[in-house]
């Protein structure tokens, strides 16, 4: 689905995805019509370190939130191990968020990653500061 582009598109998507995959493959999409919520939704990835050339594998992960309607952080480079989560490189998570406003879905996502850490965790701290200014 295009990590990690695809990930605030699937948090406005209200409709249920596996019916429209089904309608998808009995030849019926047309019929779907789909539900959005129409506040902006932004996501924020943290890589591990050395990402992109070597990222860094088995750091334990610390703080991920209980998934709430507000915001998901999507996993992509993780995986469970000895009862925790741990990085498997590359982009390790996407933490994504809605809001009224392209402002306030930002902060929704960077007090989510606030409270999340690795070793190495990397990210950037300007996602949405195109929209934001304009």
């Amino acid at each position: 689905m295009g990590d990690p582009e695809t990930q605030p598109i699937m948090m406005r998507l209200k409709s249920d995805l596996f019916d429209v995959m089904l309608a998808a493959t009995a030849g019926g999409l047309d019929e779907v019509e789909l539900d959005w919520d129409r506040r902006p939704a932004l996501g924020v990835v943290m890589a591990a370190a050395g990402y992109p050339m070597n990222p860094r594998k088995g750091d334990a992960i610390r703080g991920l939130p209980k998934e709430t309607p507000e915001a998901v952080v999507f996993h992509a480079g993780t995986a469970a191990q000895d009862g925790g989560t741990v990085t498997t490189g590359g982009r390790v998570l996407c933490v994504t968020a809605l809001g009224d406003t392209v402002k306030v879905a930002q902060q929704n996502a960077y007090e989510v990653l606030r409270g999340i850490e690795f070793d190495g965790a990397q990210f950037r701290r300007d996602i949405g500061h195109r929209a934001i200014r304009n």
